[in-house]
Protein backbone atom coordinates (compact mmCIF):
# COMPACT_ATOMS: atom_id res chain seq x y z
CA UNK A 1 0.00 0.00 0.00
CA UNK A 2 2.81 2.64 0.92
CA UNK A 3 4.72 1.83 -2.46
CA UNK A 4 1.24 2.46 -4.47
CA UNK A 5 0.69 5.82 -2.82
CA UNK A 6 3.91 6.75 -2.87
CA UNK A 7 3.76 6.17 -6.58
CA UNK A 8 0.84 7.95 -6.92
CA UNK A 9 1.80 11.19 -5.25
CA UNK A 10 5.10 11.37 -6.52
CA UNK A 11 3.38 13.46 -9.43
CA UNK A 12 -0.12 14.48 -10.65
CA UNK A 13 -1.04 10.29 -10.92
CA UNK A 14 -3.76 11.05 -7.46
CA UNK A 15 -5.51 13.98 -8.73
CA UNK A 16 -6.18 12.74 -12.48
CA UNK A 17 -7.38 9.18 -11.11
CA UNK A 18 -9.83 11.36 -9.03
CA UNK A 19 -10.98 13.87 -11.90
CA UNK A 20 -11.52 10.83 -14.27
CA UNK A 21 -13.13 8.56 -12.21
CA UNK A 22 -15.63 11.60 -11.24
CA UNK A 23 -16.48 12.15 -14.87
CA UNK A 24 -15.53 8.45 -16.09
CA UNK A 25 -17.12 5.41 -14.74
CA UNK A 26 -19.01 7.65 -11.63
CA UNK A 27 -21.83 8.18 -13.95
CA UNK A 28 -23.03 4.46 -14.97
CA UNK A 29 -22.52 3.66 -11.52
CA UNK A 30 -24.96 6.62 -10.26
CA UNK A 31 -27.09 5.94 -13.35
CA UNK A 32 -27.62 2.90 -11.96
CA UNK A 33 -28.80 2.98 -8.71
CA UNK A 34 -29.92 6.71 -8.95
CA UNK A 35 -33.11 5.13 -10.79
CA UNK A 36 -34.27 2.70 -8.15
CA UNK A 37 -34.66 4.96 -5.41
CA UNK A 38 -37.05 7.44 -6.93
CA UNK A 39 -38.95 4.60 -9.47
CA UNK A 40 -42.13 4.63 -7.16
CA UNK A 41 -42.30 8.40 -7.78
CA UNK A 42 -41.03 8.23 -11.66
CA UNK A 43 -43.98 5.88 -11.94
CA UNK A 44 -46.44 7.79 -10.35
CA UNK A 45 -45.33 11.06 -12.25
CA UNK A 46 -45.87 8.86 -15.39
CA UNK A 47 -49.93 8.10 -13.91
CA UNK A 48 -50.18 11.96 -13.60
CA UNK A 49 -49.13 12.88 -16.90
CA UNK A 50 -51.16 10.17 -18.43
CA UNK A 51 -54.26 11.31 -16.73
CA UNK A 52 -53.40 14.94 -17.30
CA UNK A 53 -52.81 14.49 -21.13
CA UNK A 54 -55.34 11.78 -21.89
CA UNK A 55 -57.95 12.56 -18.88
CA UNK A 56 -57.88 8.62 -18.09
CA UNK A 57 -55.32 6.66 -15.73
CA UNK A 58 -52.75 4.94 -18.10
CA UNK A 59 -53.26 0.46 -17.91
CA UNK A 60 -50.59 -1.02 -15.69
CA UNK A 61 -49.16 -2.76 -18.39
CA UNK A 62 -49.01 0.94 -20.18
CA UNK A 63 -46.98 1.92 -17.30
CA UNK A 64 -44.48 -0.73 -16.57
CA UNK A 65 -43.98 -0.75 -20.38
CA UNK A 66 -42.82 3.57 -19.98
CA UNK A 67 -40.82 1.99 -16.71
CA UNK A 68 -38.74 -0.20 -18.82
CA UNK A 69 -38.27 2.37 -21.95
CA UNK A 70 -36.84 4.63 -18.99
CA UNK A 71 -34.40 2.16 -17.69
CA UNK A 72 -33.64 0.60 -21.17
CA UNK A 73 -33.13 3.96 -23.09
CA UNK A 74 -30.15 4.43 -20.80
CA UNK A 75 -28.38 1.51 -22.24
CA UNK A 76 -29.31 2.20 -25.89
CA UNK A 77 -27.53 5.87 -25.66
CA UNK A 78 -24.85 4.21 -24.06
CA UNK A 79 -24.79 1.56 -26.95
CA UNK A 80 -24.83 5.02 -29.07
CA UNK A 81 -21.72 6.28 -26.92
CA UNK A 82 -19.80 3.17 -27.11
CA UNK A 83 -19.88 3.53 -30.98
CA UNK A 84 -18.83 6.96 -31.17
CA UNK A 85 -15.61 5.82 -28.67
CA UNK A 86 -13.24 5.67 -32.20
CA UNK A 87 -14.29 8.92 -33.75
CA UNK A 88 -13.81 10.93 -30.63
CA UNK A 89 -10.71 9.22 -28.92
CA UNK A 90 -8.83 8.98 -32.24
CA UNK A 91 -9.40 12.25 -33.20
CA UNK A 92 -9.91 14.38 -30.26
CA UNK A 93 -7.69 12.21 -27.81
CA UNK A 94 -8.16 10.93 -24.65
CA UNK A 95 -8.08 14.60 -22.67
CA UNK A 96 -10.49 16.33 -25.66
CA UNK A 97 -12.83 13.34 -25.69
CA UNK A 98 -13.06 13.46 -22.29
CA UNK A 99 -14.68 17.28 -21.72
CA UNK A 100 -16.68 16.93 -24.62
CA UNK A 101 -18.64 13.70 -23.21
CA UNK A 102 -19.17 16.07 -19.61
CA UNK A 103 -20.82 18.70 -22.20
CA UNK A 104 -23.22 15.90 -23.03
CA UNK A 105 -23.94 14.72 -19.55
CA UNK A 106 -24.72 18.80 -19.08
CA UNK A 107 -26.89 18.88 -21.53
CA UNK A 108 -28.95 15.57 -20.55
CA UNK A 109 -29.04 17.17 -16.75
CA UNK A 110 -30.59 20.32 -18.20
CA UNK A 111 -33.76 18.32 -19.84
CA UNK A 112 -34.13 15.95 -16.73
CA UNK A 113 -34.48 19.10 -14.62
CA UNK A 114 -37.21 20.74 -16.93
CA UNK A 115 -39.15 17.81 -17.84
CA UNK A 116 -41.14 17.49 -14.57
CA UNK A 117 -42.33 21.14 -15.09
CA UNK A 118 -43.61 20.12 -19.00
CA UNK A 119 -44.86 17.15 -17.51
CA UNK A 120 -43.24 15.19 -20.09
CA UNK A 121 -41.77 11.61 -19.53
CA UNK A 122 -40.93 11.90 -23.18
CA UNK A 123 -38.17 14.04 -21.89
CA UNK A 124 -36.89 11.58 -18.83
CA UNK A 125 -36.53 9.35 -22.15
CA UNK A 126 -34.61 11.79 -23.79
CA UNK A 127 -32.31 12.83 -20.92
CA UNK A 128 -31.54 8.76 -20.16
CA UNK A 129 -30.13 8.33 -23.51
CA UNK A 130 -28.31 11.52 -23.24
CA UNK A 131 -27.19 10.50 -19.91
CA UNK A 132 -26.41 6.40 -21.24
CA UNK A 133 -24.52 8.26 -23.95
CA UNK A 134 -22.05 9.94 -21.63
CA UNK A 135 -21.97 7.10 -19.86
CA UNK A 136 -21.10 4.70 -22.23
CA UNK A 137 -18.21 6.87 -23.97
CA UNK A 138 -17.04 8.49 -20.61
CA UNK A 139 -16.46 4.90 -19.17
CA UNK A 140 -14.87 3.94 -22.12
CA UNK A 141 -12.37 6.44 -22.48
CA UNK A 142 -11.24 6.85 -18.59
CA UNK A 143 -10.61 3.07 -18.82
CA UNK A 144 -8.13 3.94 -21.97
CA UNK A 145 -6.59 6.94 -20.45
CA UNK A 146 -5.79 4.56 -17.10
CA UNK A 147 -3.83 1.89 -18.71
CA UNK A 148 -1.71 4.26 -21.37
CA UNK A 149 -1.17 6.39 -18.35
CA UNK A 150 0.14 4.07 -15.85
CA UNK A 151 3.67 1.98 -15.16
CA UNK A 152 3.59 -1.59 -15.75
CA UNK A 153 4.11 -2.48 -11.87
CA UNK A 154 1.62 -0.48 -10.51
CA UNK A 155 -0.78 -0.92 -13.26
CA UNK A 156 -3.02 -3.55 -11.95
CA UNK A 157 -4.16 -1.34 -9.12
CA UNK A 158 -4.37 2.31 -10.84
CA UNK A 159 -7.17 0.76 -13.36
CA UNK A 160 -8.62 -1.26 -10.38
CA UNK A 161 -9.84 2.68 -9.76
CA UNK A 162 -12.21 2.31 -12.61
CA UNK A 163 -14.37 -0.40 -10.65
CA UNK A 164 -13.93 2.25 -7.33
CA UNK A 165 -15.62 4.92 -9.27
CA UNK A 166 -18.35 2.78 -10.67
CA UNK A 167 -18.88 1.73 -7.12
CA UNK A 168 -18.51 5.19 -5.58
CA UNK A 169 -21.43 6.16 -7.89
CA UNK A 170 -23.22 3.28 -7.17
CA UNK A 171 -23.31 4.43 -3.62
CA UNK A 172 -23.47 8.49 -4.35
CA UNK A 173 -26.83 7.26 -6.47
CA UNK A 174 -28.14 5.65 -2.88
CA UNK A 175 -26.96 8.22 -0.50
CA UNK A 176 -28.65 11.15 -2.64
CA UNK A 177 -31.83 8.88 -2.84
CA UNK A 178 -32.10 8.78 0.36
CA UNK A 179 -35.87 10.79 1.38
CA UNK A 180 -33.58 12.83 3.72
CA UNK A 181 -31.78 14.06 0.83
CA UNK A 182 -32.76 14.47 -2.18
CA UNK A 183 -35.26 11.23 -2.28
CA UNK A 184 -38.38 12.77 -2.25
CA UNK A 185 -41.44 13.37 -4.59
CA UNK A 186 -40.80 17.09 -5.35
CA UNK A 187 -36.87 16.53 -5.76
CA UNK A 188 -37.32 12.82 -7.79
CA UNK A 189 -36.12 15.13 -10.97
CA UNK A 190 -32.83 16.45 -9.20
CA UNK A 191 -31.57 13.27 -7.65
CA UNK A 192 -31.26 11.77 -11.44
CA UNK A 193 -28.86 15.39 -12.14
CA UNK A 194 -26.19 14.90 -9.51
CA UNK A 195 -24.03 13.36 -12.03
CA UNK A 196 -23.32 16.37 -14.26
CA UNK A 197 -22.18 18.50 -11.13
CA UNK A 198 -19.25 16.34 -11.44
CA UNK A 199 -19.03 16.35 -15.26
CA UNK A 200 -18.77 20.46 -14.82
CA UNK A 201 -15.75 19.84 -12.50
CA UNK A 202 -14.35 17.46 -14.87
CA UNK A 203 -14.53 20.64 -17.66
CA UNK A 204 -12.76 22.84 -15.66
CA UNK A 205 -9.99 20.57 -14.17
CA UNK A 206 -8.74 18.50 -16.76
CA UNK A 207 -7.34 21.03 -19.13
CA UNK A 208 -4.68 21.27 -16.55
CA UNK A 209 -3.31 17.71 -16.84
CA UNK A 210 -1.26 15.43 -19.65
CA UNK A 211 -3.44 13.34 -22.49
CA UNK A 212 -2.27 9.76 -21.77
CA UNK A 213 1.54 8.70 -22.51
CA UNK A 214 0.90 5.75 -24.62
CA UNK A 215 -1.60 7.54 -26.97
CA UNK A 216 1.33 10.65 -27.20
CA UNK A 217 4.35 8.57 -27.79
CA UNK A 218 1.99 5.70 -29.98
CA UNK A 219 -0.48 6.87 -31.53
CA UNK A 220 0.84 11.13 -32.04
CA UNK A 221 4.92 9.60 -32.33
CA UNK A 222 5.57 12.62 -29.90
CA UNK A 223 8.05 11.15 -27.11
CA UNK A 224 8.93 14.52 -25.72
CA UNK A 225 4.84 14.90 -25.07
CA UNK A 226 5.15 11.58 -23.94
CA UNK A 227 8.23 11.95 -21.03
CA UNK A 228 6.74 15.29 -20.22
CA UNK A 229 3.60 13.62 -19.51
CA UNK A 230 5.07 10.84 -17.84
CA UNK A 231 7.29 13.26 -15.70
CA UNK A 232 4.01 15.27 -14.92
CA UNK A 233 1.88 12.30 -13.38
CA UNK A 234 4.63 10.37 -12.05
CA UNK A 235 7.04 12.81 -10.72
CA UNK A 236 10.85 13.28 -12.21
CA UNK A 237 12.38 10.01 -11.98
CA UNK A 238 13.71 7.74 -15.10
CA UNK A 239 10.42 6.21 -17.30
CA UNK A 240 13.07 4.14 -19.95
CA UNK A 241 11.81 0.50 -18.93
CA UNK A 242 7.95 2.47 -19.90
CA UNK A 243 9.36 4.24 -23.11
CA UNK A 244 10.72 0.77 -24.20
CA UNK A 245 7.45 -1.09 -23.34
CA UNK A 246 5.59 1.85 -25.96
CA UNK A 247 8.70 1.48 -28.17
CA UNK A 248 8.04 -2.00 -28.71
CA UNK A 249 3.98 -1.48 -28.69
CA UNK A 250 4.74 1.23 -32.02
CA UNK A 251 6.27 -1.14 -33.75
CA UNK A 252 3.65 -3.72 -33.97
CA UNK A 253 1.50 -1.17 -34.59
CA UNK A 254 3.58 -0.21 -37.39
CA UNK A 255 3.36 -3.94 -38.59
CA UNK A 256 -0.09 -3.72 -37.92
CA UNK A 257 -2.30 -0.31 -38.12
CA UNK A 258 -4.96 0.42 -35.93
CA UNK A 259 -8.28 -1.38 -37.07
CA UNK A 260 -11.61 -1.28 -36.89
CA UNK A 261 -13.99 -3.41 -34.79
CA UNK A 262 -15.25 -5.40 -37.65
CA UNK A 263 -11.32 -5.78 -38.85
CA UNK A 264 -10.69 -6.95 -35.56
CA UNK A 265 -13.42 -9.96 -35.16
CA UNK A 266 -11.69 -11.17 -38.47
CA UNK A 267 -8.83 -11.22 -37.14
CA UNK A 268 -7.79 -15.27 -35.68
CA UNK A 269 -4.52 -14.02 -33.72
CA UNK A 270 -6.61 -12.58 -31.00
CA UNK A 271 -9.57 -14.09 -31.05
CA UNK A 272 -9.36 -15.68 -27.26
CA UNK A 273 -9.04 -12.36 -25.87
CA UNK A 274 -12.04 -11.60 -27.53
CA UNK A 275 -13.75 -14.64 -25.90
CA UNK A 276 -12.10 -14.34 -23.08
CA UNK A 277 -13.68 -10.21 -22.74
CA UNK A 278 -16.76 -11.48 -24.15
CA UNK A 279 -17.20 -14.30 -21.64
CA UNK A 280 -16.34 -12.02 -18.79
CA UNK A 281 -18.60 -9.20 -20.01
CA UNK A 282 -21.56 -11.55 -19.93
CA UNK A 283 -21.17 -13.03 -17.06
CA UNK A 284 -20.70 -10.04 -15.20
CA UNK A 285 -23.67 -8.74 -16.75
CA UNK A 286 -25.84 -12.18 -16.40
CA UNK A 287 -24.81 -12.26 -12.94
CA UNK A 288 -27.64 -10.26 -11.53
CA UNK A 289 -24.92 -7.32 -10.02
CA UNK A 290 -26.54 -4.36 -12.61
CA UNK A 291 -29.81 -5.93 -11.74
CA UNK A 292 -29.47 -5.24 -8.00
CA UNK A 293 -28.54 -1.97 -8.17
CA UNK A 294 -31.27 -0.61 -10.78
CA UNK A 295 -33.94 -3.05 -9.77
CA UNK A 296 -33.09 -3.08 -6.03
CA UNK A 297 -36.19 -1.46 -4.46
CA UNK A 298 -38.18 -4.20 -6.12
CA UNK A 299 -36.16 -6.95 -5.29
CA UNK A 300 -35.98 -6.04 -1.68
CA UNK A 301 -39.92 -6.14 -1.67
CA UNK A 302 -39.54 -9.39 -3.20
CA UNK A 303 -37.57 -10.43 -0.12
CA UNK A 304 -40.08 -9.45 2.45
CA UNK A 305 -38.13 -6.29 3.78
CA UNK A 306 -40.28 -3.58 4.59
CA UNK A 307 -41.02 -0.72 2.07
CA UNK A 308 -39.54 2.03 4.51
CA UNK A 309 -36.65 0.02 5.24
CA UNK A 310 -35.33 -1.08 1.75
CA UNK A 311 -33.73 2.36 0.96
CA UNK A 312 -31.19 1.98 3.48
CA UNK A 313 -30.70 -1.57 2.91
CA UNK A 314 -29.69 -0.31 -0.19
CA UNK A 315 -27.09 2.25 1.22
CA UNK A 316 -25.89 -0.68 3.48
CA UNK A 317 -25.39 -2.49 -0.01
CA UNK A 318 -23.14 0.92 -1.69
CA UNK A 319 -20.47 1.24 1.53
CA UNK A 320 -20.17 -2.60 1.39
CA UNK A 321 -19.47 -2.48 -2.27
CA UNK A 322 -16.85 0.59 -2.60
CA UNK A 323 -15.10 -1.15 0.56
CA UNK A 324 -14.50 -4.08 -1.20
CA UNK A 325 -13.30 -2.37 -4.14
CA UNK A 326 -10.65 -0.57 -2.48
CA UNK A 327 -9.51 -3.66 -0.95
CA UNK A 328 -9.64 -5.65 -3.73
CA UNK A 329 -6.99 -3.30 -5.19
CA UNK A 330 -4.62 -3.25 -2.85
CA UNK A 331 -4.32 -6.82 -3.13
CA UNK A 332 -5.03 -7.53 -6.76
CA UNK A 333 -1.17 -7.58 -7.66
CA UNK A 334 -0.53 -10.29 -5.02
CA UNK A 335 -3.12 -12.80 -5.72
CA UNK A 336 -3.27 -12.01 -9.55
CA UNK A 337 -6.16 -12.08 -11.84
CA UNK A 338 -7.64 -15.84 -12.01
CA UNK A 339 -7.96 -16.80 -8.53
CA UNK A 340 -10.04 -14.04 -8.03
CA UNK A 341 -12.21 -14.98 -10.98
CA UNK A 342 -13.07 -17.97 -10.62
CA UNK A 343 -13.32 -18.05 -6.90
CA UNK A 344 -15.07 -15.35 -7.19
CA UNK A 345 -18.20 -16.64 -9.78
CA UNK A 346 -18.38 -20.16 -7.64
CA UNK A 347 -19.20 -18.54 -4.67
CA UNK A 348 -21.90 -15.81 -6.36
CA UNK A 349 -23.06 -19.13 -7.99
CA UNK A 350 -24.16 -21.06 -4.39
CA UNK A 351 -25.14 -17.12 -2.69
CA UNK A 352 -27.72 -16.84 -5.78
CA UNK A 353 -28.99 -20.90 -5.12
CA UNK A 354 -29.17 -19.91 -1.50
CA UNK A 355 -31.15 -17.04 -2.28
CA UNK A 356 -33.50 -18.55 -4.21
CA UNK A 357 -33.98 -21.15 -1.36
CA UNK A 358 -34.87 -18.56 1.74
CA UNK A 359 -36.86 -16.75 -0.78
CA UNK A 360 -39.23 -19.98 -1.02
CA UNK A 361 -38.84 -20.04 2.60
CA UNK A 362 -39.51 -16.21 3.12
CA UNK A 363 -43.03 -17.27 5.51
CA UNK A 364 -41.58 -18.80 7.74
CA UNK A 365 -40.83 -15.35 9.79
CA UNK A 366 -39.21 -12.28 9.26
CA UNK A 367 -36.08 -13.16 9.85
CA UNK A 368 -36.14 -15.34 6.30
CA UNK A 369 -35.79 -12.01 4.42
CA UNK A 370 -33.29 -10.03 6.55
CA UNK A 371 -31.30 -13.24 5.76
CA UNK A 372 -31.81 -13.20 2.26
CA UNK A 373 -30.67 -9.45 1.97
CA UNK A 374 -27.71 -10.39 3.70
CA UNK A 375 -26.75 -12.89 1.07
CA UNK A 376 -27.25 -10.71 -1.36
CA UNK A 377 -24.97 -7.88 0.55
CA UNK A 378 -22.68 -11.13 0.52
CA UNK A 379 -22.74 -11.84 -3.37
CA UNK A 380 -22.13 -8.13 -3.78
CA UNK A 381 -19.00 -7.99 -1.35
CA UNK A 382 -17.36 -11.04 -3.77
CA UNK A 383 -18.32 -9.78 -6.60
CA UNK A 384 -16.72 -6.33 -6.26
CA UNK A 385 -13.71 -7.96 -4.78
CA UNK A 386 -13.57 -10.13 -7.54
CA UNK A 387 -15.16 -10.72 -10.95
CA UNK A 388 -16.15 -7.02 -10.85
CA UNK A 389 -13.07 -5.35 -9.89
CA UNK A 390 -10.76 -7.29 -12.24
CA UNK A 391 -12.62 -7.12 -15.46
CA UNK A 392 -11.39 -3.41 -16.07
CA UNK A 393 -7.96 -4.58 -15.27
CA UNK A 394 -7.77 -7.56 -17.26
CA UNK A 395 -10.20 -5.87 -20.15
CA UNK A 396 -6.81 -3.21 -20.41
CA UNK A 397 -3.98 -6.15 -20.55
CA UNK A 398 -5.58 -8.02 -23.25
CA UNK A 399 -4.98 -6.08 -26.40
CA UNK A 400 -2.02 -3.96 -27.98
CA UNK A 401 -2.36 -0.40 -28.87
CA UNK A 402 -3.60 -1.40 -32.29
CA UNK A 403 -6.08 -3.43 -31.05
CA UNK A 404 -7.43 -1.60 -27.72
CA UNK A 405 -9.37 0.73 -28.91
CA UNK A 406 -11.45 -1.35 -31.44
CA UNK A 407 -12.07 -4.08 -28.62
CA UNK A 408 -13.08 -1.40 -26.14
CA UNK A 409 -15.93 -0.70 -28.65
CA UNK A 410 -16.85 -4.04 -28.44
CA UNK A 411 -16.94 -5.06 -25.17
CA UNK A 412 -19.18 -1.62 -24.73
CA UNK A 413 -21.34 -2.79 -27.72
CA UNK A 414 -21.66 -6.23 -25.95
CA UNK A 415 -21.64 -4.49 -22.31
CA UNK A 416 -25.08 -2.28 -22.86
CA UNK A 417 -27.07 -4.70 -25.52
CA UNK A 418 -26.72 -6.78 -22.96
CA UNK A 419 -27.97 -4.06 -20.03
CA UNK A 420 -30.63 -2.75 -22.36
CA UNK A 421 -32.38 -6.19 -22.52
CA UNK A 422 -32.19 -6.89 -19.14
CA UNK A 423 -33.89 -3.78 -18.10
CA UNK A 424 -36.90 -4.13 -20.71
CA UNK A 425 -37.57 -7.95 -19.54
CA UNK A 426 -36.66 -7.96 -16.02
CA UNK A 427 -39.37 -6.37 -14.82
CA UNK A 428 -41.52 -8.93 -16.36
CA UNK A 429 -39.18 -11.66 -15.94
CA UNK A 430 -39.38 -11.56 -11.85
CA UNK A 431 -43.25 -11.07 -11.83
CA UNK A 432 -43.05 -14.45 -13.81
CA UNK A 433 -40.65 -16.58 -11.98
CA UNK A 434 -40.81 -15.39 -8.56
CA UNK A 435 -37.66 -16.39 -7.02
CA UNK A 436 -36.66 -19.18 -9.42
CA UNK A 437 -35.42 -15.99 -11.90
CA UNK A 438 -32.06 -16.02 -9.64
CA UNK A 439 -31.62 -19.49 -10.74
CA UNK A 440 -30.46 -18.40 -14.39
CA UNK A 441 -28.18 -16.07 -12.55
CA UNK A 442 -26.56 -18.74 -11.13
CA UNK A 443 -26.31 -20.76 -13.87
CA UNK A 444 -24.27 -17.71 -15.36
CA UNK A 445 -22.01 -17.49 -12.70
CA UNK A 446 -20.73 -20.64 -12.75
CA UNK A 447 -20.24 -20.82 -16.47
CA UNK A 448 -17.69 -17.87 -15.21
CA UNK A 449 -15.54 -19.69 -12.58
CA UNK A 450 -15.57 -22.87 -14.98
CA UNK A 451 -14.22 -20.72 -17.88
CA UNK A 452 -11.42 -18.60 -16.36
CA UNK A 453 -10.37 -22.13 -14.40
CA UNK A 454 -9.68 -23.71 -17.13
CA UNK A 455 -9.23 -21.00 -20.10
CA UNK A 456 -7.82 -17.91 -18.83
CA UNK A 457 -4.03 -17.43 -18.65
CA UNK A 458 -2.68 -15.27 -15.83
CA UNK A 459 -1.52 -12.00 -16.80
CA UNK A 460 0.06 -10.81 -13.90
CA UNK A 461 3.42 -8.80 -14.03
CA UNK A 462 3.70 -9.05 -17.79
CA UNK A 463 4.18 -6.67 -20.61
CA UNK A 464 1.02 -6.66 -23.16
CA UNK A 465 3.01 -8.28 -25.77
CA UNK A 466 4.16 -11.07 -23.28
CA UNK A 467 0.24 -11.59 -22.62
CA UNK A 468 -0.82 -11.48 -26.12
CA UNK A 469 1.46 -14.87 -26.58
CA UNK A 470 -0.05 -16.47 -23.88
CA UNK A 471 -3.14 -16.35 -25.69
CA UNK A 472 -1.98 -17.39 -28.98
CA UNK A 473 -0.70 -20.41 -27.06
CA UNK A 474 -4.13 -21.03 -25.56
CA UNK A 475 -5.35 -24.81 -27.05
CA UNK A 476 -8.82 -26.78 -26.96
CA UNK A 477 -8.41 -30.27 -28.34
CA UNK A 478 -5.06 -29.84 -29.47
CA UNK A 479 -6.45 -27.06 -32.02
CA UNK A 480 -5.45 -23.76 -31.76
CA UNK A 481 -7.65 -20.52 -33.53
CA UNK A 482 -4.40 -18.35 -33.82
CA UNK A 483 -2.24 -18.55 -37.02
CA UNK A 484 1.45 -18.80 -37.32
CA UNK A 485 2.52 -16.40 -40.10
CA UNK A 486 -0.08 -14.08 -38.79
CA UNK A 487 1.64 -14.49 -34.82
CA UNK A 488 5.27 -14.21 -36.66
CA UNK A 489 3.99 -11.05 -38.21
CA UNK A 490 2.48 -9.05 -35.08
CA UNK A 491 5.37 -10.12 -33.00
Amino acid sequence: METLFQHLTRGNALLLVVVLGIGGSFHPGYHITGLSSPSPYIQHFINSSWCDRYDKPPSPQTVTMIWSLIVSMYAVGAFLGVVSVNFFARRLGRKRAMICNSFISIVGAGIMLTSKQAKSFEMIIVARILFGYSSGMGQNIHLMYLVEMSPRKIRGPVTMTFATFVSFGKLSGQIFGLSEILGRQDLWHVVLCVPAFFSAVQIVALPFFPDAPRYLFIEKGDDKACKKALQSLWGRGEYKQEMDEMLSEQQVLEAAPPKSPLQLLRDRTVRWQLITVYTVCMCNQLSGMNTIGTFSFDIFLKTGIPQDKIRYVSLGLGVAEILTSISCGLVVERTGRRPLFWGGYGVMSASWLLVTITLNLKDLGSWVSYITAMLIIFFIIVFRGGPGAVTATLSSELFVQSDRLAAFVLMGLQLWITFAVLGLIFPFLINALDAYCFLLFSGVCLLGSLYTFFILPETKGKTLLEISKEFRAITVCGRSFSEGKKMETRL
